[in-house]
């Protein structure tokens, strides 16, 4: 990663490129054996203990879920000698695998969000990934958008990790020409899988991207709890999860929702972490009524000071006149994309960029 100047995104770049240059989208069904069942139990094939996802572990069978993936212009599955960088692009509260898609809109037929894709990718700011648009709800009622904190639906946004770590990067992985190979688990087989992944998300989906891959705290309802809510959402923390920067260099929040751990919280387990990240990108709008002062500005505060030693690249930006939709989210994704996988030569400087871009 370089330091590229963050900017407005063009409107040029959410446009439609030449039908040869434009990516395609896909739905695809894996296999998912970690998450959350009706008795609000985590189920799992691995070794995971009660304390630390803080509920009973249980075996079960395993259940069938959808992503969309984005394969950019050229793939073809049989050239095992092109390898792509991946991207992790989650949704929000309310929203599923089709969020950034169709909510999004649509400019010259397609969806905006491919267009950046195409555009970033066909003029040379990036090198070739592909994109996968997950459902975050790790339980097995996966496809109810409904928003009750006290339904199994809203508890398996936090338990979204382990569905990620141990069934869907594994099948993604396995399908696709990546770079990354999570069968490889030595230390340098780690450290280069990881510069090759990055994962970002809107909302509920940025909150997943701090509390579960940079390390924060898991919450439940709070008549499961019998606590109080910070937040008036029926909603409180239980416990911390572990995160996954063992296998992401390059995390984005954009208008993390409110149940987003604090920037010290977030911060010490940066610090702690034996993997340095190389990329940490956080916006909001600065007209966010809903993210802007209960997520993002709680947790950006105290976040670089804690975290500043093992962090390379820090991004704190605000977008004037931005509320919480997709024009905000827009520009978070092609800055975030443009600073994980740009081209430009790479600069071993660190940088904390602190900056107010325009919306338009």
């Amino acid at each position: 990663m370089e330091n590229i100047d963050v900017t407005t995104v063009p409107n040029e770049y959410k446009k439609a490129v030449k039908k040869e240059l434009q990516g395609t989208i896909t739905e695809v069904s894996y296999g998912v054996r970690n998450y959350i069942n009706f008795s609000r139990q985590l189920v799992t094939d691995q070794n995971i203990s009660s304390e630390e996802v803080g509920r009973e572990t249980v075996k079960g069978e395993m259940i069938i879920k959808k992503c969309n993936v984005y394969l950019p212009a050229g793939y073809d599955p049989d050239d095992k000698d092109t390898k792509y960088n991946v991207l992790y692009l989650l949704h929000g509260v309310g929203g599923n695998r089709y969020e950034w898609l169709n909510s999004n809109g649509k400019v010259d037929g397609n969806f905006i969000i491919c267009n950046i894709f195409d555009n970033l990718i066909a003029n040379g700011d990036i090198y070739k990934m592909i994109v996968v648009f997950p459902e975050g709800r790790s339980t097995c009622d996966w496809t109810d958008c409904s928003f009750n904190s006290e339904e199994i639906n809203m508890l398996g946004f936090y338990y979204f990790d382990y569905e990620l770590r141990y069934d869907l990067m594994p099948f993604i992985e396995a399908t696709y020409n990546l770079y990354a190979n999570i069968k490889d688990t030595s230390l340098k087989g780690i450290a280069y899988n990881r510069m090759h992944r990055a994962i970002a998300g809107l909302s509920m989906g940025g909150m997943q991207a701090l509390n579960l891959i940079v390390g924060g705290y898991r919450c439940d309802s709070t008549v499961y709890t019998g606590t109080k809510s910070d937040w008036d959402n029926k909603l409180d923390k239980t416990v911390l999860a572990q995160g996954m920067k063992d296998l992401f260099a390059y995390i984005g929040a954009f208008s993390n929702a409110p149940t987003s751990s604090d920037g010290k919280i977030l911060g010490a387990n940066i610090a702690s972490s034996e993997y340095r990240l190389h990329l940490l990108y956080i916006t909001c709008g600065d007209a966010d009524e809903i993210a802007g002062k209960y997520g993002y500005e709680k947790a950006v505060q105290g976040l670089e000071d804690i975290a500043r030693d093992n962090i390379d690249n820090y991004y704190e930006i605000i977008i004037k006149g931005g509320i919480h939709d997709f024009n905000v989210w827009n520009n978070g994704a092609y800055n975030f994309i443009h600073l994980s996988f740009g081209k430009r030569k790479r600069n071993l400087n660190s940088y904390i960029v602190r900056k107010i871009i325009n919306l338009y």
